[in-house]
């Protein structure tokens, strides 16, 4: 390249300049306000509910998280509203793209314990009214108090269950048996899988739809190969299943798991009917089901 081409290409560069400049400037000036809109929103939102809930004590109000809502962190609770501040919203809220619980991904944030036995905690925190709402509700259902979780047992007697319904893996011919109930959207039910494929236990899963799940439950029962299925739909990856089989064994399941109470997941039940709610690690399990009562 000539001296006379490099100085015509530089002029043309020192032309365009500005042009990029002001391109640049106008992406940091919109990112710029898009924040400034949801910090807005955010002291907005903040204030009203600070006029419609004076004695709730407000940790955090995140309106940028989920499209259309504002997160609200009250000290070990978690609600949501509008970005009017109208509607309080009790509840999980669910990413079906990422598959992904947030509202239990915020409460594991904000409430570490729950990782351990934290189904019962995080269900419940998730779907407790601030304490000015619940005479609202209560009224609203005829007496009722606030929304809370049915009392659980600690021990549970499986008999009364079809063997239609249930998924069996891991090592068949162990010592130990252990019966879990759990949902394939349930981070916690994940993590347990993960637990107990490394354990020399027999499994026996019996999926029931908390965070409605039932779809997925389905295809994993019908699969012909359901062990390998099972973990493919927890790993979110795809997998074969047949067109339809019978699933009244999940009916089963899942009108046990509400004639006891068992609105969160995982439950663990010992041989014994010895029951636990939640998470636990392997240590904690394998000297669990050593203490099964023969």
């Amino acid at each position: 390249m000539s001296a006379i081409e490099k100085l015509r290409g530089l002029g043309a560069l020192a032309r365009s300049a500005p042009a990029i400049v002001a391109i640049g400037a106008i992406g940091v000036a919109s990112i710029a306000l898009a924040a400034d809109v949801a910090q807005s929103d955010e002291t907005q939102v903040a204030g009203l509910l600070k006029t419609r809930l004076p004695k709730t004590q407000l940790t955090k109000v995140d309106c940028k998280k989920v499209d259309g809502l504002c997160e609200v962190t009250a000290g070990a609770n978690l609600f949501y509203v509008n970005h009017g501040a109208r509607y309080l919203i009790i509840g999980r809220v669910y990413d079906m793209e990422t598959r992904q619980d947030l509202t239990a991904a915020r409460l594991l944030e904000i409430n570490p314990d729950m990782l351990v036995g934290g189904a019962a905690k995080a269900n419940a925190a998730a779907a407790e009214a601030p304490d000015e709402v619940a005479p609202e509700v209560s009224a609203a259902k005829g007496g009722v108090g606030r929304t809370t979780l049915p009392a659980r047992p600690v021990a549970l007697n499986l008999t009364g269950l079809p063997s239609d319904g249930a998924i069996v893996w891991g090592n068949r011919a162990a010592r130990q048996t252990v019966t879990v109930f759990t949902d394939f959207r349930c981070g916690y039910c994940r993590a347990l899988t993960n637990v107990l494929r490394s354990m020399d236990v027999r499994v026996v899963e019996r999926p029931i739809s908390v965070l409605g799940s039932r779809d997925i439950a389905d295809r994993v029962y019908c699969s012909k190969n359901q062990e390998e299925a099972l973990h493919a739909a927890y790993a979110g990856e795809p997998f074969k299943a047949p067109g339809s089989c019978d699933t009244k064994g999940l009916d089963a399941n899942e009108k046990f798991a509400q004639k006891h109470g068992l609105s969160g997941t995982p439950v663990i039940v010992r041989s014994d009917g010895a029951m636990l709610e939640g998470y636990r690690p392997k240590e904690f399990l394998e000297a669990w089901l050593k203490g099964a009562k023969s």
